[in-house]
């Protein structure tokens, strides 16, 4: 599939998708959605890519929002699917990728924005960034799972202040509130990002896949965390890889995981 508005480069098991609509601030249209969709699916099913940085181009935005032309005219069914889809298509699948996704935020995540950063597994901020889900001073809340992870990240008194209020947040206020894991100078941000990766990709890709699913179990209706994370736990016994690890430990050497 070719892309129109988003770029991959690979470089040592690790991959970089670039959301590349510098005019419009990197703002998520219903193409750029599906791209990504199409992305992430894709590197999912790659053996060799161990973890997956998620940027936007230029120096301005990380993505400054949805493109809010496609459903200014929507009526309520419409709106209804709009939501549905973009989660199940996008924000949902990020969140349950096996494949950990570092989001590298530079300048502005607002709104859909910072929604797909909160459905990343790992989020790192420069420190010009500013955040904020300004949905409710448009008419409307947050579609894309705004109203849930960021009550999971933040706490429900501090997410109801700033989707009530519509403001946004500086770097060190999100990094206070626990909305990100790090904020850095925005010229080190993606090579910070990448030295996450590099430490992400020496591990067992299989056991990092059954520790993603054994975390978001937690935050899901219907889903005992505990029981996720026993079965999890033991379906890792199962693994090529487990009978690496623990036998490069016992040899006293480095391992070699394949993800099987």
């Amino acid at each position: 599939m070719s892309y129109q508005n988003i770029l991959i480069a690979k470089e040592h098991n690790i991959a970089t998708i670039t959301i590349n609509r510098p005019e419009k601030l990197n703002a998520l249209n219903k193409v750029t959605i599906e791209e990504l969709h199409h992305a992430f699916s894709t590197l999912e099913t790659h053996q060799d890519i161990r973890a997956i940085i998620l940027k936007g181009s230029g120096e301005k935005a990380f993505v400054a929002g949805a493109d809010i032309a496609e459903f200014a005219e929507f009526s309520v069914e419409e709106g209804i699917q709009l939501s549905a889809q973009g989660q199940e298509t996008l924000f949902n699948f990020v969140e349950n990728l096996k494949v950990p996704v570092i989001a590298a935020i530079n300048g502005f995540a607002l709104g859909g924005g910072l929604e797909l950063a909160m459905a990343c597994h790992i989020r790192v901020v420069s420190d010009n960034a500013k955040m904020g889900l300004p949905e409710v001073s448009l008419g409307v809340i947050p579609g894309y799972g705004g109203t849930q992870r960021l009550p999971q990240l933040i706490g429900k008194g501090r997410a109801l202040e700033m989707i009530l209020t519509a403001g946004m947040i500086s770097a060190e206020e999100a990094y206070r509130m626990g909305l990100v894991n790090h904020v850095v100078k925005q010229e080190e941000l993606v090579s910070f990002c990448n030295e996450i990766a590099q430490k992400i990709i020496k591990n067992s890709p299989a056991a990092i896949s059954m520790a993603i699913h054994a975390v978001n179990a937690n935050y899901k209706e219907g889903e005992n965390g505990f029981e996720t994370e026993i079965k999890s736990f033991g379906k890792c016994f199962g693994t090529e890889d487990f009978k690496e690890g623990t036998k490069a430990f016992l040899e006293k050497r480095k391992a070699v995981f394949t993800g099987e």
